[in-house]
């Protein structure tokens, strides 16, 4: 990139949150470009009545009387195509677009164009996500990327570069440091190390292991200070809060926002003061955090990312007393508190500066070569994009591509089809205390993927096979397909399989279409379905979650934006497909109330109302109300864990290893964990508690299988408990780990008597190892190494085995340890004693993916042949048909006989 080092320069940190850019004179001299005075520009979007887009500040203010049309962080979006702001879908490549002619015109004003830049991406993007911000530069108008005049750079390798040049931190050939960014929205922790010399005799910094915690930000530190807000006026004045915490007009939603920028404001305070006063709307004196409070509420918070920091030095192959250097970066890295856990729990003193949002794009704009660095980062239609032109901002001189835009005049209404993630009904299952996962690094899956019995000896063996046996697989043949409405361009794709009917579902314009077709109608080809019914929801949402499919009613799930936000479930009967019944959630998927389907109940974790809820599936009436057991607000908050049987266990798995709609089985019971450490076994079809438990030790994992509850207690070398759910008497160590070294990632019951532990040593994904226990008699069967294993599901007697990165491969493992297959990609479970392979796992992009089917039976797959034009991750499958999302419409596909 001719002129970054000897002429104008950009660096631009496109962040979740915040957008910083930093100019680099010809003389070397940097500074921040300012966005209405600010260092910082807020990343949020706006689209209003006209059309128009809106950044930056005069986006958060404009949201303040419009919020449905404001995407806060559009970077989180980036797996989306579209963006629904008001009522328009807007494309995330344009939101991101935005954004950087914002950039470009606080550059024209400083200097007269927009000189050569180099955009920072977190370094776990992949080419897809990298085509999306190529795709923004050249919405923006900028040179294309690899073009020479606009390159990209993973942050920590810019961190890297500032570190070791800007403030002159020696990192010595081989060396390494960890980068720990902690921005507003997310947690992005990477090692990256110097490998050698590049031509320009500087060192070259390549990313060696990378992690975060998507979910863990500045906005979370906010989230638990409004918390703590709410309890103290809550007590004084309950009306007012209820106010704030569930707005219901315009005006109260500018008090909600005014709330949290009074908080945040607090929060940036006590990083140089003990304490900052809070105003909060509707009363008359103000409120005061101390530094004490921030740093109580927000210890369980940071010990998450301090721990996944650990991981991911471990998982490099090192200690932290082997790094170089550990730099802090992001806006929320200046809280003390950060630096402090770090510092006591790493034994490394971190670098955290006074303006640690600014790092990363100096490191940018001192970036050796960024095009040759977009050129190795990009896939080859990326690298020859050419910018379209728009109106007159002047590049570099002799910088390629088309003039820059400063300014946006409009917003088409966005080509071509949307893709979204299907989202597991059971994911709420897995998840702890507050639904989040309660595992203390992100590459573990949410925990507890109960799965099916097997049972000890040959007989029980002989009779799983014979109720699973082998599928008569035979090669993808079309058995139909079902279009989208006229005008319909969805955002959400949803399948699930009920009996003999199959369910499509997706969104249109806010409201959700169902169409119901039973598949023993199923076509011999690619012609339309003959549907059964096609309904829509009379209720509309902005987004869409799940369906799941009980016997006498199909139930589609809203997804909220926050925890204390509204989502709905809306209930279709299966035979006509009119609208049953509604009710209403809070905070679905969102750390909120938690959902588990019956066959013929539906149970609620009501979280608002303090209670756990009983409904009637058919009717959607409530059968049974308990209040939660008592909690006080510095204890954990209640969740659930489901009984698991054979019977409930032996269909279809999603690919996270959860039963795919409703719980099934004689055994209808769940286990209620309290804040007060209590316990208690309720009945679903009437609510009776039928045992509980005063206290038990704070559970890291938990399942429950037959009569047996298992408890993980993680405090330095975990140990599994062992209770029986028909008297919840005291406990049995069922078994305990080898050293203080060993942390538990799964704990999976594999049948009657058989218990699947995934450990790790320090929390090093390569150290993982799958351990199968005899609970019986107590005593660890065999252990099997299985590294970067983050999937353990029971198929049978049978146990798949799940790696994730780079080289992503299923296991199959027998009882005595053997393996049966081994292949790349992924595998789901099908039934009790059959799997399908997808080729390089499951993609919400349309493609033509290569499917094997394999009955544990035999040991060699049968090729189905390719999901042509499908999206994979929105499949659904049963014993006979995979149903998948395509760019128009829907595709039914059978692969077995029978």
């Amino acid at each position: 990139m001719a002129g970054l080092d000897g002429g104008y320069g950009l660096g631009v940190d496109l962040g979740t949150s915040n957008t910083v850019a930093v100019l680099r004179r010809p003389d070397g001299r940097t500074r921040p470009l300012l966005f209405d005075g600010q260092p910082t520009m807020p990343s949020g979007v706006l689209l209003d009545g006209a059309g128009r887009l809106h950044v930056g500040r005069d986006a958060q203010r404009l949201a303040q009387a419009d919020p449905v049309r404001y995407e806060p962080n559009p970077k989180r979006r980036v797996d989306e195509p579209l963006v629904l702001l008001g009522d328009r879908e807007i494309p995330t490549a344009e939101l991101l677009a935005a954004t950087l002619r914002a950039v470009a015109a606080a550059a024209v004003e400083a200097v007269g164009f927009v000189p050569p830049a180099v955009l920072t991406h977190p370094a776990g993007w992949g080419a897809r996500r990298r085509e999306v911000l190529a795709e923004a530069v050249r919405r923006a108008g900028w040179p294309p990327v690899g073009s020479g005049g606009t390159g990209l750079v993973p942050e920590p390798v810019a961190a890297a570069r500032y570190f070791a040049e800007a403030l002159r931190r020696p990192v010595p050939l081989g060396a390494a440091i960890a980068v720990f960014d902690f921005g507003g929205g997310t947690l992005d922790v990477a090692v990256v190390r110097n490998s050698g010399v590049d031509q320009a005799g500087r060192a070259r910094f390549e990313v060696i292991g990378s992690g975060g915690i998507a979910e863990l930000g500045g906005l979370d530190l906010d989230a638990a200070l409004v918390e703590q807000i709410g309890t103290v006026v809550a007590a004084t004045d309950p009306e007012t809060w209820q106010r704030l915490a569930r707005p219901e007009t315009p005006a109260r939603w500018r008090e909600r926002r005014q709330l949290w920028d009074e908080v945040r404001a607090a929060k940036e305070m006590l990083s140089r003061t003990s304490t900052a006063p809070v105003v909060v709307p509707g009363l008359e004196q103000a409120l005061h955090l101390t530094r004490t409070e921030l740093e109580r509420l927000a210890t369980p918070l940071l010990r998450r990312g301090v721990a996944e920091t650990a991981s991911v030095i471990a998982g490099c192959g090192l200690t932290p007393d082997q790094l170089a250097g550990l730099f802090l970066v992001g806006g929320s890295s200046r809280v003390p508190l950060v630096a402090r856990l770090l510092h006591a729990d790493l034994g490394i003193a971190p670098t955290v500066l006074e303006q640690p949002e600014l790092p990363v794009a100096e490191g940018a704009v001192v970036e050796f070569a960024p095009a040759a660095v977009a050129e190795a980062a990009m896939p080859g239609a990326a690298r020859v994009a050419t910018a379209a032109p728009v109106s007159g901002v002047p590049v570099s001189p002799g910088a390629p591509g088309a003039p820059v835009s400063p300014m946006s005049s409009g917003v088409p209404v966005s080509p071509g089809a949307p893709v979204s993630g299907v989202m597991s009904p059971d994911s709420a299952a897995a998840a702890g205390p507050g639904g989040r996962p309660r595992r203390r690094t992100t590459w573990i899956v949410a925990a507890a993927v109960a799965a099916l019995a097997g049972v000890v000896g040959a007989v029980a063996l002989y009779l799983t096979r014979d109720r699973y046996p082998d599928l008569d697989y035979q090669p993808f043949a079309d058995a139909g397909t079902v279009a989208f409405a006229d005008g319909a361009n969805p955002s959400t794709y949803l399948t699930a399989f009920g009996g003999d009917r199959v369910y499509f579902a997706y969104d249109v314009q806010e409201r959700l279409e169902v169409v119901a077709v039973d598949t023993d109608r199923a076509a011999t080809g690619a012609e339309p379905l003959k549907e059964a019914w096609r309904e829509r929801t009379s209720g509309s949402a902005k987004e869409w979650l799940s369906i799941v499919a009980l016997p006498d009613v199909l139930v589609a799930v809203s997804r909220a934006t926050g925890r204390d936000e509204p989502c709905h479930l809306v209930a279709f009967a299966a035979g006509n497909g009119s609208e049953r019944w509604r009710y209403d959630l809070r905070g679905c998927d969102r750390g909120g109330d938690q959902v588990f389907f019956f066959d013929d109940r539906i149970v609620v974790l009501d979280r608002a109302r303090d209670r756990l809820v009983g409904l009637d599936a058919a009717s959607g009436r409530q059968r049974w109300s308990e209040p939660n057991p008592k909690h006080d607000q510095y204890a954990p908050e209640s969740f659930v864990t489901v009984v698991r049987t054979a019977d409930d266990l032996g269909g279809p798995a999603d690919a996270g290893g959860a039963p795919m709609g409703a719980y099934h089985g004689d055994d209808r019971r769940i286990v209620q964990f309290g804040g007060d450490h209590s316990v208690r076994v309720v009945a679903v079809s009437d609510g009776t508690v039928l045992k509980t438990r005063g206290t038990v030790a704070d559970p890291d994992l938990t399942a429950a299988y037959g009569d047996r509850l298992y408890v993980a207690n993680d405090d330095g070398g975990y140990h599994v408990d062992e209770y029986d759910l028909t008297t919840l008497g005291e406990p049995v160590t069922t078994y305990s780990a080898a050293d203080d070294q060993r942390r538990l990632a799964k704990l999976t019951p594999c049948g009657e008597q058989r218990l699947c532990l995934l450990e790790t040593v320090s929390f090093d994904p390569k150290t993982a190892e799958l351990q199968l226990v005899d609970t019986k008699a107590r005593r660890r069967l065999w252990s099997e190494k299985v590294p970067d294993a983050e999937l353990v599901v029971p198929v049978g007697e049978h146990i798949l085995v799940g790696a994730s990165g780079t080289d992503r491969t299923a296991t199959i493992l027998t009882p005595e340890k053997g393996v049966l297959v081994r292949r790349d990609g992924a595998a789901v479970r099908v039934d009790g004693g059959n799997v399908l392979f997808f080729a390089e796992g499951l993609s919400t992009i349309a493609d033509d993916r290569s499917v094997a089917g394999l009955g544990l039976g035999s040991t060699v797959p049968t090729e189905l042949g390719q999901l042509k034009g499908s999206r994979s991750a929105t499949c659904s499958w049963n014993s006979r048909f995979v149903a998948c999302a395509q760019d128009s419409g829907f595709a039914l596909r059978r692969f077995a006989k029978g």
